[in-house]
């Protein structure tokens, strides 16, 4: 995949249950002062997937115009954020994190390799992601599909998700104005 020369939108899935608005504030900082950051989700009080005795998680989504390439995001910022955040990678992916980052979409492009897909496929699995982004892009069309988000996923399961409001609102005043 070669290095793009033109800046895109992307978007940044994030996620935290460990200190989450510590973590997710400091994550924001170090990445809008890497790149232009143009857009914050709605953020959402999420349970731990087949963890319940863990804290809840705090997820959203950034969009941010990148001029790298996908693959320079993922590995050449987002896991070192990830990393001074105190993300410690182990074989459980189900383990609690102090930071999550991942190249949710990136443009118009459509990636399947072992180490990088994009769009990412949690995008249709996991209600409060499609929510996250859909509060940025209502119309929403998932690369490589063509169909509007909005009408790939369950909006019933999205209605039923607890908004982090306050948070949300810290988050865009700090960060977007």
């Amino acid at each position: 995949m070669p290095d793009r020369s033109e800046a895109v939108s992307a978007y940044v899935a994030v996620g935290s249950n460990i200190e989450p608005e510590r973590h997710i504030i400091q994550a924001v900082r170090i990445l809008s002062e890497t790149m232009p950051l143009t857009g914050i989700s709605t953020f959402y009080v999420t349970p731990p997937i087949g963890r319940p005795e863990q804290d809840d998680y705090l997820n959203g989504i950034l969009r941010i115009t990148c001029a790298q390439s996908a693959r320079a995001l993922k590995y050449d910022v987002l896991r070192p954020i990830e990393k001074a955040l105190g993300r410690i990678r182990t074989p459980d992916k189900y383990a609690a994190r102090t930071m999550d980052l991942d190249v949710a979409v990136f443009g118009e492009m459509v990636v399947d390799e072992p180490d990088l897909v994009i769009p990412d496929p949690d995008l249709l699995r996991r209600p409060f992601l499609a929510a996250a982004l859909l509060t940025l892009e209502p119309d929403f069309v998932v690369p490589g599909i063509g169909t509007a988000l909005k009408d790939l996923v369950d909006m019933d399961a999205l209605r039923g998700l607890q908004p982090a409001t306050a948070f949300t609102d810290l988050l865009k005043e700090r960060f977007l104005s």
